[in-house]
């Protein structure tokens, strides 16, 4: 614990007793149920921000349910994890969604799955599970198992209705004409106007962090890494560094080399596919293949670095699974280095484009104080002027001494999101050239000591849309007793319901591709 940490819990008017942690950046303390809220109020006049918030069926150990909040400290690296027990049989406890926004999907998913009712929450209706799940049925407690099929039920699912002369609802999906995962938005509109947007995700609820239940650590890792076909890099090292931050260890310099090659590469694909969507938003369909002969180059490069275009099956417990061939790092610095000239000749082309700038100028604006109230991270914060960044708030990997300095724009709309990424690009292709000229020798494949029983910590990276932040207990055998996984998906969602409201039903589709929020990161 830092000395600044010390201060805050001591500080605090709050009754607090702290609990052991293995993590040296985090600091884990048990508070009265009844002081939650309060809790979470004054960490957030000490400059602290909800990293994520986990649920827990607690009864095969103590009886007992929790509910944890983790808060990110930026100014000094550190977590501070707050937790309050819930009687069995009471299992309530007061919203902080009055206080804090951000934690308002958390509280409802935490609902859903383990029964957890949060008193007082301004939106009590389901929001993970549809209205086939039969009411009382929390497919997280511990009693219930993972291969069991649910029994059906059948009720109507309440939407938000804006109610007023003149207006009208638009519901569009989950099944969409473009190649996209379900989802269902219903627009409340005055004329094209768009009043309220209501989201409804989770059609595909796979159901990972029960899955995961019981399994060792290298089996749950599999399973980890797939919550997201794009991000899955991001996925495996938070996994991988929750494990490592409970038992200690240590990672070579080729690991840590190699794991931040792997995020930039991943970052690098994400955002120049991202960009040639968004021009695919406007109908300007040169920057939309363009963009995608870009992206599929930077596949075919990590195809040629590691065997896999979409990197998965590499990063592994302790490092990697296996050693990156250092024959093919001159092949791939040579095919980055011309990627990277033909992108500088990519952004010129379609910034150029008049129409194209035109189009993708206003639309979409979100406000830094948005982006605090609802904790969005990433590009969707950058982009509003938010310098959210988990490569520099909490340094990790090899980020330390790459001199990272978080890129921003200030008009928080669609051309701000696109200009953002475009300039990350650019960081990314440098650091991608320096890691490949300066390899570090040595093996990136470890194995990583016992962890010890009961055991949990966070681990997080920075992906192409925000901070990954997995959420990790270990029970009595060393195997995962308790995974929660906040993507930067499931964060940054509710701000796309407010970044639409005032713009025209046409605009949705860029102003939902600007953001480029993946569906499974949430559907877990």
């Amino acid at each position: 614990m830092s000395d600044q940490a010390r201060e805050i819990i001591e500080n605090s008017s709050i009754r607090l007793s702290l609990l052991p942690t293995e993590a040296s950046n985090e600091v884990l303390a048990e508070c009265d149920r009844s002081d939650l809220a309060r809790a979470g109020e004054y960490l957030a006049l000490c400059g602290a921000s909800l990293a994520t918030m986990v649920g827990l069926d607690m009864t095969p150990m103590d009886g007992e349910y929790a509910v944890e909040y983790a808060y990110s400290v930026p100014a000094f690296d550190e977590f501070i994890r707050i937790r309050a027990r819930i009687p069995v049989e009471d299992p309530e406890y007061p919203s902080l969604t009055h206080v804090l926004p951000a934690a308002q999907w958390y509280e409802r998913e935490a609902k859903d799955l383990l029964g957890l009712i949060p008193v007082d929450h301004p939106d009590p209706r389901r929001l993970v599970l549809h209205e086939t799940w039969p009411h009382g049925y929390h497919p997280l407690r511990k009693h219930v198992s993972a291969v069991e099929s649910p029994p059906a039920d059948h009720r109507r699912f309440d939407y938000f209705e804006v109610q007023g002369q003149g207006i009208y609802e638009l519901p569009v999906g989950p099944i969409h004409a473009g190649i996209i995962e379900p989802g269902h938005f219903r627009f409340s509109n005055a004329g094209e106007l768009i009043l309220h947007l209501d989201a409804r995700l989770f059609y595909t609820h796979r159901g990972i962090e029960k899955l995961v239940e019981g399994k060792t650590f290298e089996e749950a890792l599999f399973i980890a890494e797939r919550t997201c076909g794009v991000c899955t890099v991001s996925h495996a090292v938070s996994f991988c560094s929750a494990v490592e931050r409970m038992s200690q260890a240590q990672l070579s310099p080729a690991a840590t080399w190699a794991r931040t090659l792997l995020l930039e590469l991943e970052r690098l694909y994400n955002h120049i596919g991202d960009i040639g969507n968004i021009c695919a938003g406007t109908g300007f369909h040169l920057g939309t293949s363009q963009g995608a002969i870009l992206k599929e180059r930077l596949q075919r490069l990590n195809e040629s670095l590691t065997g896999h275009r979409f990197l998965m099956g590499i990063v592994g417990l302790g490092g990697l699974r296996y050693d990156l061939h250092a024959g093919a790092f001159a092949r791939a610095l040579e095919d980055a280095r011309a990627i990277h000239r033909d992108f500088e000749a990519y952004m010129d082309t379609i910034l150029d484009s008049r129409s194209f700038v035109s189009r993708i100028t206003g639309p979409g604006y979100v406000s830094a104080e948005t982006v605090y109230a609802l904790g969005g991270t990433g590009v969707a914060a950058r982009g509003s002027g938010v310098a959210s960044d988990y490569r520099v708030e909490h340094p990790h990997l090899a980020y330390p001494d790459l001199g990272l300095t978080p890129q921003t724009e200030l008009t928080g709309d669609v051309r701000a999101r696109l200009l953002l990424r475009a300039r990350e690009v650019l960081d990314s292709f440098g650091i991608v050239t320096r890691l490949l000229e300066g390899a570090p020798g040595g093996s990136a494949v470890a194995t990583i000591p016992p962890v010890p029983a009961g055991a949990s910590a966070l681990g997080y990276s920075e992906s192409p849309r925000g901070s990954n932040v997995h959420w990790l207990m270990a029970d009595a055998e060393s195997r995962v007793y308790r995974l929660r996984i906040r993507s930067a998906s499931f964060a940054n969602w509710p701000i796309v319901t407010r970044a639409v409201v005032e713009n025209m039903v046409p605009d949705f589709p860029l102003i939902n591709k600007s953001f480029e929020l993946c569906y499974a990161c949430c559907d877990r």
